[in-house]
C-alpha cells in the first residue's frame, strides 16, 4: 500500500466514524425534541459554511458543513428573538409552544439527555450486533506477549507458543491457563508446550501477588506474566437476548474504565498521555478500517461510550452543563440569571479549548 492509499485510510476512516456518531448524538436530542413539540430549526454534521443541504417538511435545515469536527442541533427558542429595526420581542403564544425554553424543565432535560443517552444505547447496539454476527472471543492457551520480567520470562516462554497442560491437567483455553496459574502461587508448575510444531516441557513458578478481586477484597494470586495470541482465538455467535446482555455489560465496563482513568488523573495516579483528540482519533479510526469492518464497529462502540460520557461531564458548553444549570433551576425555583449562565458558558469555552489545544499537542507529540 503506498503512502496516499495509507493516509485515505485514515481520512475516511475518520470521517466516517466522526459522522455516524455525530449524527447519532444529535439525532437523540432531535427526535426527543421534536417529541416534545420543540421546532428544530437546523441539524448540521459540521461547523461552519454549509457544503450541501435540505429543508424537510417540518422546516428544519439538514446540512452538512465544513468543518467535520462535530456538529450541532439548533432548536427554536434557543435565542432571543429580534423585530426588524434588531431590538429584542417577546415570544408571541403559537412562538411558546415550539419553543425550547418555553417547555417544562422536565421537558428540556430530556431533551438535552437524549444525545448522550442515544450513544449509549448505540454502543449498546454495536457491540450486540458484533457478538451475533461476528461473534465473541474466546482466546485458546496461546501466548501472545511475554512481560519482561515475569515468570513467564525466566521460564522461556515466548510470543506464538501454546501451553497444552499444566502439571499433566489439559489446558485448551486461555481462561484455564489463568485459573491454574491464579491458584498456585510460588508454586512450580510443569508447562507442556507447543512450539513450532514440536512440544517442549518447561518449568514456571508464578510471581506471588496481592490483588483487590471483584468483591473488593484483598486476594494472593499467582501470576505468569503473559497475555493471549488475538491470532488463536475461538469466535462464537451469541443469541439476540444474550448479546443484548452483552452489549450493555460492555457499555457498562467501558463506561467504568472511563471513570476509573478520569479518577486516577484527579488524583495524580495517572499522566495524561494517553489523551488522545482528532489525529489520534483520525490515527486509530485508520487503524481499525484496515483490520476490517468489524474492528471499526467496535472502535465506534467504544469511541460512543466516550463520546456520551464527556458529554456528560458537568462543564457549561457541554450537555452536562446544561444539566447542571438545570438542576439549579430545580433547586431554586427558577433559572439561573442570563449574566451567570453567560459567565458559565464563557468559561466552559475557555475549558473546551484549551483540552483541545492540549490533546491536539499530545496527538502531534505521539507522532
Amino acid at each position: 500500500m503506498n503512502i496516499v492509499d495509507f493516509t485515505w485510510y485514515y481520512i475516511l476512516g475518520s470521517l466516517f466514524v466522526l459522522t455516524v456518531l455525530v449524527y447519532v448524538h444529535e439525532w437523540g436530542h432531535y427526535w426527543v425534541a421534536r417529541r416534545n413539540g420543540v421546532r428544530v430549526d437546523v441539524f448540521s454534521i459540521g461547523f461552519g459554511p454549509e457544503i450541501y443541504g435540505w429543508t424537510n417538511e417540518a422546516g428544519t435545515r439538514w446540512k452538512i458543513s465544513a468543518i467535520p469536527l462535530g456538529g450541532y442541533v439548533k432548536m427554536f427558542g434557543e435565542e432571543d428573538l429580534l423585530d426588524d429595526s434588531g431590538e429584542e420581542r417577546e415570544f408571541t403564544e403559537e412562538e411558546k409552544k415550539v419553543s425550547f425554553h418555553h417547555k417544562t424543565l422536565t421537558q428540556r432535560t430530556a431533551i438535552v439527555f437524549a444525545g448522550p443517552a442515544v450513544n449509549f444505547l448505540f454502543a449498546v447496539a454495536l457491540f450486540a450486533g458484533l457478538a451475533m454476527i461476528v461473534g465473541t472471543p474466546t482466546p485458546y492457551a496461546g501466548i501472545g506477549e511475554v512481560m519482561v520480567p515475569s515468570a513467564a520470562a525466566e521460564a522461556g516462554l515466548e510470543t506464538g507458543d501454546t501451553i497444552i497442560s499444566i502439571d499433566g491437567q489439559e489446558v485448551e483455553w486461555f481462561e484455564d491457563l489463568r485459573q491454574i496459574v491464579s491458584a498456585n502461587p510460588g508454586v512450580a508448575l510443569k508447562l507442556m508446550v507447543r512450539r513450532a510444531g514440536s512440544e517442549t516441557v518447561l518449568r514456571a513458578t508464578p510471581e506471588t501477588v496481592t490483588e483487590a478481586n471483584q468483591d473488593g477484597q484483598m486476594v494472593t494470586i499467582g501470576r505468569l506474566g503473559v497475555r493471549p495470541d488475538p491470532e488463536q482465538v475461538l469466535y462464537e455467535r451469541e443469541n439476540p437476548i444474550t448479546a443484548v446482555w452483552l452489549g450493555i455489560t460492555r457499555t457498562i465496563a467501558v463506561t467504568e474504565n472511563i471513570l476509573s482513568y478520569v479518577g486516577d488523573l484527579i488524583i495524580g495516579d495517572r499522566d495524561t498521555d494517553d489523551l488522545g483528540g482528532p489525529i489520534r482519533i483520525a490515527q486509530i479510526s485508520g487503524e481499525m478500517a484496515q483490520a476490517g469492518l468489524p474492528s471499526l464497529f467496535f472502535f465506534m462502540a467504544m469511541l460512543s461510550v466516550n463520546l456520551g460520557l464527556i458529554n456528560l461531564f458537568p462543564i457549561p458548553m457541554l450537555d452536562g452543563g446544561h444539566l447542571l444549570f438545570f438542576a439549579a433551576e430545580a433547586v431554586r425555583g427558577r433559572p439561573l440569571g442570563p449574566k451567570t449562565q453567560e459567565y458559565g458558558f464563557r468559561f466552559g469555552l475557555v475549558l473546551v479549548l484549551i483540552l483541545v489545544v492540549f490533546v491536539t499537542w499530545n496527538d502531534l507529540v505521539r507522532l
